[in-house]
């Protein structure tokens, strides 16, 4: 099949994938884990146990606070210590619990054996273990996996789209689950594509700087005998794994402005996300672990390493693990170097979509200084989104809240394609996300007031 991308814009950066060939490796377990109630895109969730409750691996420590939102479960052994805010990443006070360590011990149920289980269950029984194991998206979002699964009786999914691109430099943790548990992810898929229905079709889309993961996907979709699940191979350009650039790069359709993927047919998840769900619906293992990479320009050869990890540890034991803070690090970031986040706290604990430790030197990081715009188009040349960014930023300049809006500054993905290529070195990102964030605020509120007033009309009809 001949490679495929998306339409509009994009960049190339260096893929810089340094910890490629760093097998997967099992972190120890720390002496406390730090387990956040707000993991997952929604409503936190709220913990269902008390200081000096004893707990058990994969026992269930919190229910959903919503309809979007998800069970969250022990990693770990133990005794609540605490139910207290604690910093995360971003320096943001959340809800987690404190879990001293003792021991390994699981609850009953949960398959630890490696036995491949190929026998898919029915819909409903495969869309309730998703839900109860509290599986969430992993490509980033961490969108509650079971409601993007059940998109309602009126959408019509078509196509399952696994995004094995893991465009963001750096980044090789998806890579290696590809390599490594090959089957259960296409296993999980296979779940996945039952679940939304005998007509959906399904592709598995991995970037071609990855042709050891193509080979080996290629190889298992045969051996499971699964004629209707294809592997597409992606040309390496950044965004590629974007939820609406992997849709025009897959079934060459656009997402209209405000719009989601099932309005086009599509359902979007990540690799990491269909090997959750093959434990979760297989071997009844809730999310508890994941995968991230330690990597960047200033880490030594000895030090690059692809970690198993366990929700709520601690990334300061992660770090002295791996070898300690390298020289000469100037920034840590959790993810890659265009989406990332920035590490305020390393006292943090990881979550369940955590996917790197991430450390950059001075020379990689420092901004070189910013001169005026010459006008010359490469940022609305890079958007994926067909936006024009050196507009957004000027509107921002002048807080033009009603033409950022109608310039839809809110369909920014926020993946500074614009600040990559801008040759005049503007923080075109920054400006526009905090533009985003404030126009989002509007659009949000607008929508409240206007279902608070339905919601007053229909009670005076009632009277």
């Amino acid at each position: 099949m001949a490679k495929r991308t998306f339409s509009i814009g994009g960049v190339h950066p260096d893929d810089a994938k340094i910890a490629r060939d760093c097998a997967i490796e099992v972190l120890p377990l720390p002496q406390t884990v730090y387990i956040s109630m707000a993991q997952h895109l929604g409503a936190p969730a709220k913990p269902i146990v008390a200081v000096g409750d004893k707990v058990k691996v994969g026992q269930v420590i919190a229910e959903p606070g919503g309809f979007i939102s998800a069970f969250v479960h022990s990693s770990v052994s133990g005794t609540v210590k605490s139910i207290a805010p604690r910093k995360d990443i971003s320096g943001n006070l959340m809800t987690h619990v404190e879990i001293a360590v003792e021991g390994d011990e699981w609850v009953e149920g949960v398959d630890l054996s490696d036995t491949l289980i190929t026998k898919l269950p029915e819909r409903e029984v495969a869309l309730e273990r998703i839900k109860a194991c509290g599986v969430v998206g992993l490509g980033g979002a961490t969108f509650p996996t079971h409601v993007k699964l059940n998109p309602g009786p009126n959408a019509k999914p078509e196509c399952l789209i696994l995004n094995g691109a893991e465009c963001e430099p750096y980044l090789t943790s998806d890579y290696r689950i590809l390599l490594e548990r090959t089957k259960e992810i296409v296993i999980g898929a296979a779940i996945m594509k039952n679940i939304l229905g005998p007509e959906c079709k399904c592709v598995i889309g991995i970037e071609e700087n990855k042709p050891a993961a193509i080979k080996a996907v290629e190889e298992a979709v045969v051996v499971l005998g699964y004629q209707d699940i294809d592997v597409m191979t992606l040309k390496k350009k950044y965004p590629q794994g974007g939820e609406k650039q992997l849709i025009d790069a897959v079934m060459k359709r656009q997402v209209k402005s405000g719009g989601l993927p099932i309005s086009v047919g599509a359902v979007v998840q990540n690799v990491a996300t269909a090997l959750a769900v093959y434990e979760a619906v297989q071997k009844n293992k809730p999310l508890i672990t994941n995968t991230l990479t330690i990597t960047g320009d200033c880490v030594a050869k000895e030090n690059l390493h692809n970690y198993l990890f366990r929700i709520g540890m601690p990334l300061s034991y992660i770090a002295e693990y791996a070898g300690g803070i390298p020289e000469g690090a100037a920034k840590l970031i959790s993810g890659g170097p265009m989406m990332g986040k920035a590490i305020a706290n390393l006292d943090a604990c990881t979550v369940k979509g955590s996917s790197s430790i991430l450390y950059l030197s001075a020379k990689a990081t420092k901004r070189a200084e910013a001169s005026a715009c010459i006008r010359c188009g490469r940022c609305a040349d890079a958007c994926p989104m067909g936006l024009e960014p050196f507009l957004l930023n000027r509107l921002a300049k002048a807080g033009d809240m009603e033409q950022l809006e109608a310039n839809a500054v809110q369909d920014c993905i926020s993946c500074g394609s614009c600040q990559f290529s801008c040759p005049a070195n503007i923080a075109l990102l920054d400006r526009i996300n905090m533009a985003k964030g404030q126009v989002l605020g509007i659009i949000r509120a607008r929508a409240a007031a206007a279902k608070a007033a339905a919601e007053a009309a229909k009670s005076n009809e009632a009277k």
